[in-house]
């Protein structure tokens, strides 16, 4: 079974995780025979936090009780609370993540993090625009590997811009494999364009039930 780990902290940007969790723990789109996967709030302690929405949540676990390994995934949102010094723990483990061959999915204010432990030196990233790297992380040194793109895969690594939600969650479904190829280009053409067709063609593409 897959472990999608998703940290959740104080100012939680709730719209950014909501396509994509959503579809992961209800499985409602899954191919048959998929994957099982199992979708678990992390946290630095059990105290429940405030999202941006005003949301409470109260964490599954805490990041001691992560299992790194290469079938597991850690979700990182965005926040504007990353700063915090009590974060730095999940940041490590983001590390630990990526050399195991892990996935990692980090979007909005949590690429400001990465990028501050200089994780996206040295590998192609994206973030909220040319220049919002640097704003923000003084430790920033992978200008030359910014792509200015809503979404961007780099092997194990899906970083985001806060506007790119949609795509970011298409790309971390297509990297875990639990949709077929033609449901999940349908999924996204529905959400990203609305037209009532593409929802009926996703309909089509999944499998009946006996």
């Amino acid at each position: 079974m897959n472990t999608i780990y998703v940290y959740v902290l104080d100012t939680l940007a709730d719209w950014e995780i909501g396509y994509v969790t959503a579809e992961l723990n209800s499985g409602r789109f899954f191919k048959r025979g998929g994957r099982n996967v199992s979708v678990k709030t992390v946290s630095y302690s059990k105290k429940p936090i405030t999202t941006m929405g005003g949301m409470k949540v109260v964490p599954d676990c805490v990041i001691d009780d992560i299992v790194v390994d290469e079938t597991n995934m850690l979700i990182l949102p965005g926040a504007d609370t990353w700063n915090d010094a009590k974060h730095m723990d999940i940041l490590k483990m983001t590390s630990e993540f990526l050399s195991h061959g892990a996935k990692v999915g980090a979007i909005c204010g949590a690429t400001v993090a990465l990028a501050n432990l200089g994780i996206l030196d040295e590998r192609p990233h994206t973030s909220n625009g040319a220049g919002f790297l640097d704003m923000f992380s003084p430790n920033y040194k992978g200008q030359d590997f910014y792509v200015d793109q809503l979404s961007v895969v780099d092997n194990n690594l899906i970083t985001a811009s806060l506007a790119g939600s949609l795509l970011w969650s298409q790309q971390i479904i297509e990297q875990l494999d639990v949709f077929q190829t033609d449901t999940l280009e349908f999924w996204y053409d529905y959400f990203n364009t609305g037209e009532p067709d593409y929802f009926f063609q996703l309909m089509e593409t999944l499998p009946s039930v006996e």
